[in-house]
């Protein structure tokens, strides 16, 4: 792993992290809710079509928004999770067998909205020989058949580390690949104890050696008890994993079953914590309290 340089974070007084115990969320998070005709129109495409998405599964801030854009990120391979991570608020089960119609019905989804970019992302089936893969590569095809002028990010699992899926999945030809390494090394057993931290990285630097010509892009979540040298390293193992493309946000906890939350950080220190992700040579960083794995993907893939 590559060790950062001795770079501290600038947390000025007036937008320095806000510890949990003080009450109310800082204003920085307080989120706007709208309600649009599009944004009604994505709900009733994606309940025709019987489809998922992350935005409602994972109670993303940024549905309406999003949803207002008429856009959406599909989540494949059911509703159910195999894996129960600390800061999730996917539903953790036994999930159902794989629907063969789900990838036509997601890019016939892409089709109605008119989708210029589309972000497709599964939960983890850890049940299946290739932990969805297959399904996300024939997602991808079926975006492709139907919409050809469609760019495509694909948001995967770590297939537990199984080479074979991966290369599935990169076969497909998507335009980014995604897969979140989440948090620091230190605390990946008591947020995401199903998962590995060297496992992510390795996923994330085999996609790049199997197709150089497809970015790879990562994500992480601030707020779970991580210092700020933890993150600096974390960006360096990314980065020295050939990751390009990047996001940064804050952690907010689901429900009382959910990690606490240990601190809502700045939008003055994620500003630097994406300068410094620049200066290791990150192609492009989004990075905010509200930002998300597929927040504005189209944007950042294309700069």
């Amino acid at each position: 792993m590559t060790r950062p340089p001795d770079q501290r974070v600038a947390r000025p007084q007036e937008n320095r992290a806000v510890p949990t115990d003080r009450g109310a969320k800082p204003p920085w998070l307080k989120v706007r809710v709208r309600t649009t005709p599009e944004l009604e129109r994505v709900h009733q495409i994606v309940r025709d079509e019987k489809l998922h998405t992350v935005c409602s599964s994972a109670s993303c801030p940024n549905l309406s928004e999003c949803w207002s854009r008429g856009t959406a990120t599909f989540m494949i391979g059911g509703n159910d999770c195999t894996r129960r991570c600390g800061f999730c608020d996917v539903a953790t089960g036994r999930p159902e067998a794989l629907d063969p119609f789900e990838p036509a019905r997601v890019a016939r989804a892409v089709e109605q909205l008119g989708l210029k970019f589309a972000v497709v992302t599964c939960v983890a089936r850890d049940d299946l020989a290739d932990g969805g893969a297959a399904q996300m590569a024939a997602t991808v095809r079926a975006i492709r058949r139907r919409c050809p002028g469609t760019g495509v990010e694909v948001l995967i699992a770590d297939y537990q580390g199984d080479e074979a899926a991966l290369a599935a999945v990169l076969d497909a030809g998507p335009d980014v690949l995604n897969h979140n390494l989440e948090t620091v090394a230190r605390l990946q057993r008591r947020v995401r104890p199903a998962a590995s931290y060297e496992r992510s990285l390795f996923v994330l630097r085999r996609a790049g050696e199997l197709r150089p010509d497809i970015p790879t892009k990562s994500g992480l979540i601030l707020g779970m008890g991580e210092r700020d040298d933890e993150i600096r390293q974390a960006l360096a193992d990314l980065r020295a994993a050939g990751v390009s493309l990047l996001t940064m946000g804050q952690y907010l906890r689901p429900s009382a079953d959910h990690l606490p939350v240990d601190r809502y950080v700045s939008p003055a220190e994620f500003d630097a914590f994406a300068d410094f992700a620049r200066a290791l040579g990150f192609r492009d960083v989004a990075a905010g309290p509200l930002v998300r794995s597929s927040y504005h993907a189209e944007q950042l893939a294309q700069r």
